[in-house]
């Protein structure tokens, strides 16, 4: 079994499709007005319009209520991610280096999901993600 993709529910589709190709530099795929994905190579972030709510009867899916998840991006430098994006995204956790040995900083996207961006910065760090 593999995680194959993260879906986010909204009602601000075009929104959040803007913000995650700012933070990502990538091209979302949108294969129906409703539904957008972004296909990396270590899996697939979809972002499903409030109109496809109703494909999910008896679910207890709703729009932007998430508060518990962080959706995370490998990136290269994070101080370098940080100036790139100045002040045109919400951040709420400036470069930070982590006790596990990851610099990360922590972004807002328009429905207030948290998004960490981050690099491993220590010997340790390096080696688990080496061949990932």
């Amino acid at each position: 079994m593999k995680l194959a993709s993260i879906r986010l529910l909204t009602s601000r589709l075009d929104e959040l499709v803007e913000f995650y190709e700012l933070v990502t530099g990538a091209t979302f795929e949108r294969p129906n007005p409703v539904f957008a994905e972004l296909i990396t190579a270590g899996g697939t972030l979809a972002i499903g319009g409030d109109a496809t709510l109703p494909l999910f009867p008896g679910t207890g899916l709703t729009v932007a209520s998430n508060t518990s998840a962080i959706l995370e991006f490998q990136v290269d430098d994070v101080d370098d991610e940080r100036a790139r994006l100045g002040d045109r995204v919400q951040v709420v956790q400036e470069p930070t280096t982590m006790p596990w040995g990851n610099r990360a900083m922590m972004l807002v996207d328009p429905d207030g999901n948290r998004v960490n961006l981050y690099a491993p910065c220590t010997d340790e760090a390096k080696a688990r993600f080496a061949g990932r």
